[in-house]
């Protein structure tokens, strides 16, 4: 392999020869093309979880079961010759060995029949899997790994490789190898972002040097050639090949940006600092053009990391500071906003609110990069005094954040702040002020916020900034310094011994004192020699400093030395004697509260320490720091204040002192000292100057800052030819407003005149901006092709064509890039047209032909997700039209046609038309699913059926000139492959019927499968390629579905068995369905899967299933077996073990027998135990089958081992992210970070592989996005168990063979397939699941019983976790994912969501089982909360049309599983479903929306979900009737849906929804019935549902409903007839649904009942109660809604008895007797009075409402309907129950007995008492409690008192009553008692009878000891209320 890349390689160097040479390196080129793109195909099969497989070649566990008998034979011996093996077995096909045809086993045939002879004992012998463990490796094995790695070409090799050999190619001159090698590199430059990671430029091994080296390389000589095409646009060029050198220098250009960007990493996760600051620095100066201000942000990010670390490298950060100061004085004022503006923003991120709950210190460690004196300096000195507002109120912002800061920042922080801001003060307290915030924080700095001295700042420092404040310009400022002077003055030691005494008068003009009316200038002679002696400065000083001399003397000296000072060089001298401090001596003396005799001595010496302070830094700097010095110069400026001379002294020398800090430019400025500087001793910047009012005149310094950069002239850079050029396009560009109006102008030399000759643009200036600009040149290009007059002017127009697609492509702009955009604008199909309409006359036409169909298949290839309809229908009319002289005639050529290629050029020309022609059938094909319209429809279809017929014409094996010719047989069954994937691709054509194109099809492929597979014993012996068998059998796995849709009234089944031959080999029998079993195991698992889905779709009928378990009757296992050892193969690819999941279950479809039926013709599994000879069929056959296979054991593996990553590894994983451990694995294998496949050896016999123990997912994306659990070892299990555990096997065999197990043979190799186990993905799992379903099915109790045992449920449910979901859709959604990894996450996702689709399923069998299997917490609760989460998903969130439709598929069955949990253990599993809907209420009531919005498109979801809601409301309901007075721990729903923000509003909205869909939908719409139930729901348990009904006029609606129902009911009544009957019986089910529907709106809310009231709601049932009386049900409903209208609303009670129906035009009818709903219903409750029917119930609890209004209980008492209470007949016995008839009849009268009215009602009863004693004495407790409240009620009537004492059997039960058991009993009597003998003093004589009494006082004592319950307080204080009020009225 590697010498023919090699060969490849060095074909491309033909490229720059003659003679036709450059089209064999074309062909090497589009070989390497072609090469790449089946490379990266083949990776991407790899990285595929679902094709991952442990198998290696033909070594196949599961194939055990696919064998013959006669094919297996005794062990063979250990290392068998070629010879003395038998091929590889299988149970049809020949015998003869015979090598493949696609090159794997050696040379293959050629296309013209001819072979290559080769030596046949070289083939390696191919055993059963059964004799695995006897295989030994071949001996390529024992070389040495290292060695053999070495001599491969590793894809990074290759890949750069390619880049080496193909670059200079760029560079030929030709249009058309430039293109290519183009399209060549771009495939190469995809695949390197597979194969090299980011990382190899930070790898130090030897291979990775080498490649970086070679990478380096390829870079420059990219540079090269890119430099080459753009300085080779000159005039001396011909116009075509300028055209070339522009076009080809923006593609190259692009690659070159788009392979750095693959190659070079985004983002450095460990950034070298170091680094990065140097290429900040050196950005600097390109800054200023570029203004790239992401770069300017980064900068200052990296200064602000640099100072973070306490122990950070300090030069690093002193360069970083450099360049942060750069940024902040950078002269450009947009540079400058933008660096203060970043360090603003980190400043809040770092110093914001946000951050109060965070650790502080780790946090605000990142403003330390502002903390420098240097960097507070820049802002505070520049930033401030900035003109620009955009630079001035940032800086301040930034100050204002550091000063208020302190609360947020770390002590740390906030120290390093303070030390930094001392030397900026004096700048910094320039701005102060009283009126903005920037003003008021400096002023806080100065000031002492307690007695005890304490402040912002040091007390020196702080006094100094006092001081300073007094030099402020502002007055206010500087009245608020002598506030923040008072306490250091109040506080300086020895005060009350100083002068002046601080009085108003001395203090009053302070803030003045320093303010001088006119400036002095300081300047002192430094001339070269002096004319003062030293002997005379001593004498003078000896004099001064005398006490014995004179004051005048004295003071005369002092005069002279202030003189001789004007002279530096003498100041040395005086220094030395200490004059300093004497002069400090004397001032202190002076300032004594006896020193007045001092004053004389004050100026002079003032001056003599000006001089002196001046001129030294040094002593300048230690008197600063002095406070006593300058309280000192305080009090004596206070003391002299009316002295001018002084005051100006003492002034001018606090100004040296105070602002000393600012005075030394050598501070703030590198290499800066004051001997080198030209200024005067003392100088203040400018900004110091400016904002104080200074007493002297001086030189200011730093105008500008000193850290600013020098930006070079715009002249320098005008003299390079780039920027030029650049000035000159802009200048262009700008003038005439863009691209288009510049190359519109007819004649641009004249409209140019008045520009400068350096601003107009050249001739090749002008065509550069035609190529570039993509409109002109597309249209330029079509317009060519229109004119051109031969082929060479198209083709040159179909390669500039190209480039603009290619670079649409490079761009990342494939969809809806520019290039694809304007196409789709202009008319290019007249350029096209012709082409497709004229067929090829000759050769040369041809080639065009090829050329043209390549352009299209390009362009197709980059549009077809988003091709317009139009153009699509354009080009299939054009197809199809010129029948059969159209395109689609050129795939079958004539035998005349196909006799005249004797030419191999022209054979070569034909065969790639063939290629173009089918790869632009395919592409159409692709782009026609999306085609809606009724016309695209039909050419859709219309093409794909002639395409199939013509394919099917290619299909001819029996010609011989044609036999071999594999890659022709290949494309054709391509071509097939795509046409029969859409479904109905037989259905459209007027002369074939669709059956029979079906059949020729499963003809034709049936002899591909006969003639090259089947006689030949599969694969291994066949002549056909791979993907010869893959299309072949795809073609046949789509023809099954096709035909299952097409031929549903056939047997189309027997259509696919396939005859033995009548040679001797065989049997003359019927092979039937025999020949897919070796399909199921050849050694590509794509043919694999995809033959066992072809069984799949054959047994998804009865009759399939019989056949093929007909067909594998002589295989060992039979169907049975062979389905579910493929499925349990742990060294099998998920998809296909899938697929024979899929088998059986639909092999369970079947009713299968319970036991051995011989009449039955299918008979399910079949087994014999080999010992017993006992077989089994049936059910008890498959119940043996899964215990023998250990079925529930290895599906619990599964789970376990269920990878859900994208890819099973990440092609550029980083070294910590490897797949496996780097045991044993070389420097140079490891080198580039490549991919790593999960190991399947194990280190040692006794450890397992890593692959065993983790597999982790390394989406490039999404990180580790599961790991598997720790899958146990691998001999705790075998998938074939050893004959002593199970003596079963499985039918077939013969009873001398035994199963064997891979584990009973010694050798290694045996326990390394036991180790090996594949992936097994989400995709297998839901089969598993569907699988599991139907054993359920079939076997419920034993199914269930194994899930609970193996605990498999709650791991299936648990697997996949929702938040996995919304993750990969988040990445779906990001804008810049990268293409290729958006596909396999979409899938992923779509399997995801199939996945919990089947759990759910699953689930919800179990429930309708058993119930226990699902409600357990550690199952329910994850369940529930996954569930609620995908529910939650927006479908509308950007998901396109697949997602969403496999979303809602979900959707349906989490509503489904819901609902199904909630009906049948809706009591149970209530709570936990209340708690996770909870969590996401408002998007699920969201999500109903949106289903039920979808109630025509998908009316499975629109049931499910409202069916759910129905079900979950309907439980709240019986929660709040069952659970009343509870309170909660979790939100209930109703409060959920009424009082959670969101939700309100959601659940408004969706009630107004489903108002409007059953007010849309037809009566007899099943929609509509759910819909409504759905509504009573929602209106039953939401105020908020109530109140959206009420104003979408629901009430109003349904009134006038049952209005128009009445009146055609009375209609209708007069037609008879069975037609009339069944119209009544719908209009009566319509009354039902008003009805219902207005009593939930009228529950609980009197808005309602009021909007009910005023429609005349009782009216209307007043007119209807004469239907209500001959239908039960509808008088239930009708007299359900007047309880929920009549409660708590008197009203609705009073509208009741209004006569005439109630209508309020008639007021008078109150006196109509009889004539009243209420009449109707007392009438009524008469009639039912003993019948206990569900109606009396009803109407008795009406009553009750009916009975606390007052019209109503008028009615009653007149009806004399009470007096059927005494009627009641009692049950003899107290300990009996007195039945709900009583019930009833009691609560009645207690309602009635709550007036006084109504109690002398109940007392005018006959008998009432009597009857009402015996309802006393019952034990039953609610009858008791019920008739004992009615005669407690009775007992407060002053009128039923006598009455009440007269029945002693009434006061006996009272008196009684305060010795029962029960506390409620006995303060009813206790209650009663009290209410007899209040206000009625006859009642003492009754009570005080000595056994009541006994009683009474018995029942006190007891309750007073009595200790309640804290619930029963209230109710025990009033027990013990009325038994004291009862003593009280007994005793007085």
């Amino acid at each position: 392999m590697v010498l023919y890349l090699q060969s490849l390689l060095s074909l491309l160097n033909l490229a720059f020869g003659g003679d036709g040479r450059h089209r064999l390196a074309l062909q090497a080129v589009s070989c390497l093309q072609q090469l790449c793109i089946l490379l990266r195909s083949r990776l991407n099969f790899h990285r595929d979880p679902s094709f991952s497989s442990t198998e290696q070649g033909t070594a196949s566990q599961n194939s055990s079961m696919s064998y013959c008998q006669e094919a297996r034979g005794p062990p063979r011996s250990q290392n068998p010759s070629p010879g003395s093996s038998s091929p590889r077995p299988s149970v049809i096909g020949r015998t003869v060995q015979r090598p493949r045809g696609d090159g794997q086993d050696w040379d293959a045939a050629s296309s013209s029949g001819n072979s290559t002879q080769a030596n046949a004992n070289s083939r390696i012998p191919l055993r059963s899997p059964l004799d695995v463990g006897h295989i030994d490796l071949p001996d390529i094995e024992n070389e040495d790994t290292l060695e053999l790695q070495m001599k491969q070409l590793s894809l990074p090799q290759f890949c750069v490789s390619i880049l080496e050999n193909a670059i200079p190619l760029l560079r030929t001159g030709s249009r058309r190898v430039t293109m290519e090698v183009l399209e060549l590199l771009v495939e190469d430059a995809f695949l390197i972002g597979d194969a090299i990671s980011e990382n190899v430029w930070e790898d130090d091994s030897l291979f990775a040097l080498e490649l970086k080296e070679k990478l380096l390389t390829v870079l420059g000589l990219l540079g090269e050639t890119i430099l080459y095409h753009n300085t080779n646009t000159s005039t001396e060029q011909p116009e075509i090949m300028l055209v070339h050198h522009r076009m080809a220098f923006i593609s190259i250009s692009l690659f070159t940006v788009r392979l750095l960007q693959i190659l070079l990493p985004v983002e450095k996760g460990d950034k070298n600092l170091s680094e990065l600051v140097e290429l900040a620095d050196e950005a600097l100066t390109s800054l200023p053009y570029h203004q790239h201000f992401p770069l300017l942000r980064e900068c200052i990010c990296i200064c602000s990391d640099l100072w973070k670390s306490a122990d950070a490298n300090s030069l690093l950060q002193a360069e970083g500071q450099k360049v942060l100061l750069r940024l902040l004085s950078h002269p450009l004022l947009n540079i400058k906003t933008e660096a203060y503006h970043c360090c603003l923003e980190v400043v809040k991120d770092c110093l914001g609110i946000h951050n109060v709950a965070k650790p502080v210190s780790s946090i605000c460690h990142g403003v330390h990069f502002l903390l420098h004196p240097k960097v507070l300096y820049e802002i505070c000195t520049f930033g401030l005094q900035e003109d620009k507002n955009e630079v001035n109120s940032t800086a301040k912002a930034i100050l204002i954040h550091l000063l208020q800061g302190r609360l947020v920042m770390a002590v740390l922080t906030w120290n390093k702040f303070i030390e930094a801001l001392y030397p900026v003060i004096p700048v910094l307290q320039g701005y102060a002020d009283t009126k903005d915030t920037l003003g008021n924080c400096i002023l806080n700095l100065s000031e002492t916020t307690s007695d005890k001295g304490e402040g912002i700042l040091p007390r020196t420092t702080r006094l100094r900034a006092a001081l300073r404040l007094l030099f402020s310009k502002k007055q206010l400022v500087r009245s608020m310094a002598l506030k923040h002077l008072t306490f250091h003055i109040l506080n300086e030691e020895g005060a009350n011994l100083k002068r002046p005494h601080l009085h108003g008068s001395v203090l009053s003009n302070v803030s003045n004192l320093f303010i001088t009316e006119r400036a002095i200038e300081l300047k002192l002679d430094d001339k070269t020699e002096s004319i003062f002696k030293g002997e005379t400065v001593e004498k003078l000083y000896d004099i001064l400093t005398s006490e014995a001399v004179d004051l005048v003397l004295r003071k005369s000296a002092a005069e002279q030395l202030v003189i001789i000072l004007e002279d530096t060089k003498m100041h040395g001298i005086v220094k030395k004697l200490g004059v300093i401090e004497k002069i400090l001596a004397y001032l202190n003396e002076c300032i004594h509260v006896d020193g007045k005799l001092m004053e004389s001595l004050v100026l002079p010496c003032l001056t003599l320490l000006r001089k002196l302070v001046y001129a030294d830094p040094v002593v300048r700097l230690s008197l600063a720091q002095q406070s006593s010095l300058l309280l000192l110069l305080f009090r004596v400026s206070l003391i002299f204040q009316d002295d001018h001379a002084v005051l100006t002294e003492t002034t001018v020398l606090l100004c040296l002192l105070l602002f000393d800090e600012v005075a030394r430019t050598e501070t703030w400025a590198d290499g800066v000292t004051i001997n080198d500087t030209g200024l005067p001793a003392f100088s203040l910047p400018v900004a110091v100057v400016r904002r104080y009012h200074l007493p002297v005149r001086i030189t200011a310094h730093h105008v500008v800052s000193p850290n600013t950069v020098v930006v070079p002239l715009s002249s320098e850079c005008l003299t390079m030819k780039p920027v030029s050029d650049m000035l000159k396009m802009a200048w262009n560009l700008s003038w005439y407003h863009g691209i288009e109006n510049l190359l519109q102008l007819i004649n641009y030399e004249k409209e140019a005149e008045i520009f400068l000759d350096s601003l107009k643009l050249s001739s090749e200036d002008i065509l550069i901006l035609k190529i570039t600009h993509i409109n002109y040149g597309l249209q330029d290009c079509l317009n060519s092709m229109i004119q051109a007059v031969s082929h060479r002017d198209v083709r040159a127009a179909l390669t500039r064509l190209s480039f603009y697609i290619l670079n649409d492509r490079l761009a990342l702009k494939c969809s809806s890039g520019s290039c694809g955009t304007t196409l789709k604008s202009f008319v290019w199909q007249k350029a096209i047209n012709r082409f497709l309409q004229v067929l090829p006359a000759s050769v040369e036409d041809e080639k065009l032909l090829v050329d043209v169909l390549r352009f299209l298949n390009k362009l197709l290839k980059e549009q077809r997700s988003s091709l317009e309809s139009d153009h699509l229908k354009w080009i299939l009319k054009s197809l199809l039209k010129n029948k059969p002289k159209s395109l689609l005639g050129l795939l079958v050529r004539s035998e005349s046609q196909v006799r005249e290629e004797i030419d191999e050029i022209q054979t070569a020309v034909r065969q790639q038309l063939d290629k173009e022609l089918i790869r632009l059938f395919n592409t159409l094909l692709f782009c026609s699913v999306s085609v809606t319209d009724r016309e695209g429809l039909e050419l859709a279809g219309s093409f794909r059926t002639e395409l199939a017929l013509k394919l099917l014409q290619c299909l001819r094996l029996t010609d011989a000139p044609h036999f071999y010719g594999l890659p022709s047989l290949e494309r054709t069954l391509r071509g097939m492959v795509h046409v029969t994937a859409l479904p109905g691709w037989s259905t459209y054509s007027a002369a074939v019927e669709p059956v029979t194109i079906c059949k020729k099809y499963l003809a034709g492929l049936l002899e591909v499968i006969s003639s090259f597979y089947v006689e030949w014993g599969g694969n291994a012996m066949s002549f056909m390629g791979k993907g010869v068998t893959k299309s072949t059998v795809l073609c046949l796995l789509h023809l099954s579905h096709e035909m299952m849709a097409q031929a549903k009234d056939t047997d189309w089944i027997s259509l696919w068995s396939l005859p033995y031959d009548n040679s001797e080999e065989q049997v003359a029998s019927q092979l039937g369905l025999a020949w897919l079993v070796p399909l199921w195991v050849d050694r590509d698992p794509e043919v694999r899967f995809t033959a066992l889905g072809i069984g799949s779709a054959l047994t998804s009928l009865e009759i399939g299933c019989i056949a093929l378990a007909e067909s594998c009757q002589n295989i060992s296992g039979g169907l049975w077996g062979t389905v579910i050892n493929i499925l349990l193969d742990q060294s099998e690819c998920s998809m296909v073990r899938r697929e024979a999941a899929f088998i059986l279950q639909n092999l369970l479809v079947i009713p299968i027998p319970t036991e051995d039926m011989k009449d039955c013709i299918w008979q399910g599994p079949c087994v014999h135990d080999e010992e017993s000879g006992l077989s089994q069929k049936g059910k008890p056959a498959l119940k043996a089958l899964l215990y023998h296979c250990q079925f529930y054991e290895h599906v619990n593996q599964m789970v376990k081992r269920c990878y859900l990553g994208c890819y099973m590894f990440d092609l550029n994983s980083s070294k910590e992210d490897n797949l496996i451990e780097k045991g044993g694995i070389t420097d140079f294998d490891d080198s580039l970070n490549l991919w790593k496949a999960p190991s399947t050896q194990s280190r040692t016999s006794h450890s397992q592989s890593t692959s065993e123990t983790m597999i982790r997912s390394v989406s490039p994306s999404l990180g580790s996005v599961t790991e598997l659990q720790t899958i146990v070892p691998a001999n705790s299990t075998s998938f074939i168990p050893e004959t002593a555990v199970d003596r079963l096997i499985a039918q077939g065999q013969s009873d001398t063979t035994t199963t064997e197990s891979p584990s009973q043979h010694g050798s290694p190799m045996s326990v390394t397939l036991s180790k090996q186990r594949a992936v097994v993905t989400p995709a297998l799992l839901s089969a598993v699941c569907s699988l599991l379903h139907n054993l359920l099915v079939v076997t419920p109790e034993d199914t269930g019983i194994a899930l609970q045992q193996a605990h498999l449920l709650t791991a299936l449910s648990s697997l996949v976790s929702a938040n996995l979901v919304e993750r990969y859709l988040l990445e779906l959604k990001a804008p810049l994912g990268h293409p290729h990894h958006i596909e396999p996450v979409k899938a992923q996702v779509l399997l995801l969501l199939q996945y919990l689709s089947s759990v759910s399923r699953l689930l919800k069998s179990c429930l309708l089982v058993d119930s226990q299997l699902v409600i357990q917490d550690e199952l329910l609760k994850p369940l529930l909360g996954n569930t609620f989460t995908i529910l939650a998903i927006r479908s509308k969130d950007g998901l396109d049309t697949e997602l969403t439709s496999v979303l809602h598929e979900t959707w349906v069955d989490f509503f489904s599983l819901l609902a199904t949990l909630l009906w049948k253990s809706g009591q149970i599993s209530f709570p936990a479903v209340t708690a996770a809907f909870a969590n996401r209420c408002t998007a699920i009531i969201d999500t109903v929306y949106d289903c039920v919005h979808l109630s025509a498109a998908y009316p499975a979801l629109y049931m499910a979900s409202l069916q759910f809601l129905s079900v979950l409301l309907n439980e709240e309901g019986r929660r709040q009737l069952q659970d009343k007075q509870s309170i909660c721990e979790n939100p209930t729903i109703s409060f959920l849906l009424d009082h959670v923000e969101g939700c309100q509003a959601s659940v408004t909205q969706l009630t107004a929804l489903i108002i409007q869909v059953c007010e849309r939908k037809s009566s007899k719409d099943v929609l509509k019935e759910v819909a409504t139930n759905a509504l009573l729901s929602l209106l039953a348990v939401s105020k908020n549902a109530q109140k959206c009904a009420l104003e979408v006029d629901l009430i109003d609606s349904c009134i006038e409903n049952m209005k128009h129902i009445n009146a055609q009911l009375n209609l209708d009544a007069l037609k008879p007839g069975k037609a009339q009957k069944k119209k009544e019986d719908n209009l009566i089910k319509q009354l039902r649904c008003s009805m219902q529907l207005l009593r939930n709106c009228l529950f609980q809310n009197e808005e309602c009942k009021m909007a009910a009231f005023k429609a005349h709601l009782v009216p209307v049932l007043h007119s209807l109660w004469p239907w209500f009386l001959i239908d039960d049900s509808s008088m239930q409903i009708a007299l359900h809604m007047l309880c929920v209208y009549t409660a708590n609303y008197p009203a609705g009670c009073s509208s009741l008895c209004w006569a005439g129906g109630g209508q309020l035009s008639l007021p008078s009818g109150r006196s109509a007797p009889g004539n009243s709903l209420m009449h109707n219903i007392l009438k009524l409750a008469s009639q039912v009075s003993n019948d206990n029917s569900p109606i009396q119930q009803v109407v008795f609890c009406l009553l009750s409402n009916l009975a606390l209004s007052h019209d109503c209980k008028g009615i009653i008492q007149k009806s004399n309907f009470l007096q059927n209470f005494v009627s009641l007949s009692l049950p003899k016995g107290s300990n009996k129950n007195p039945g709900n008839v009583s019930t009833l009849w009691l609560k009645l009268l207690l309602n009635i007995s709550f007036g006084e009215d109504g109690q002398q009602m109940i007392m005018k009863i006959n008998g009432f008492l009597d009857q009402i004693m015996e309802m006393c004495n019952y034990k039953h407790k609610s009858s008791q409690h019920l008739a004992l409240l009615i005669l407690h009620n009775l007992c407060f009537s002053p009128t039923n008192k006598p009455k009440i004492l007269a029945n002693d059997k009434a006061i006996a039960v009272l008196s009684a009553c305060l010795e029962s058991d029960s506390c409620a009993v006995q303060r009813i009597g206790a209650a009663s008692l009290w209410a007899l003998l209040h206000n009625y003093q006859k009642a003492k004589v009754t009570l005080k009878n000595p056994s009541i009494r006994r009683r009474i006082d018995e029942a006190y004592s007891l309750v007073k000891r009595t200790t309640p319950q804290p619930e029963e307080n209230e109710l025990h204080a009033y027990h013990l209320k009325c038994l004291e009020n009862i003593v009280q009225l007994l005793d007085s």
